[in-house]
């Protein structure tokens, strides 16, 4: 095992909005926000959270069309070296994408999906 789902995120052109959808959907509160980035989830769980980022120019799939296919990616919590996780992923076939930040890497699976190697920048 390299992680663990750590969150599935909604690209959306309105993360408040489709926040306030699931919350009521299924009975989840927000547990952080920070611009354009929100995530719902139990308090003191160590469940994935369900998290919304903002997409300016979002378009929303239209099922089945697969013109419009579904768009969500997955992060992954990582408890051990980014270094090493990324190795790994690597060699299982995926391939480093742009972008990232302090905490997290992008990259794209086989199939072209992006996911997020994610770690805490306490660990860093």
């Amino acid at each position: 095992m390299i992680g663990r789902i750590e969150a599935v995120v909604l690209d959306t052109a309105d993360p408040r909005g489709l926040a306030r959808f699931y919350s009521e959907v299924l009975g989840l509160e927000i547990l952080h926000e920070d611009g354009g980035w929100i995530e719902l989830g139990r308090p003191g769980s160590q469940e994935p959270t369900l998290s919304f980022q903002h997409a300016p120019d979002h378009q929303p799939p239209q099922w089945p069309d697969p013109n419009r296919p579904q768009q969500v990616h997955l992060d992954i919590r990582i408890d051990g070296d980014i270094e090493e996780a990324e190795k790994k992923v690597l060699a299982l076939g995926a391939t480093r994408l742009g972008g990232g930040g302090a905490t997290f890497r992008v990259y794209a699976d086989p199939s072209g999906h992006p996911f997020c190697l994610c770690w805490s920048s306490a660990g860093s």
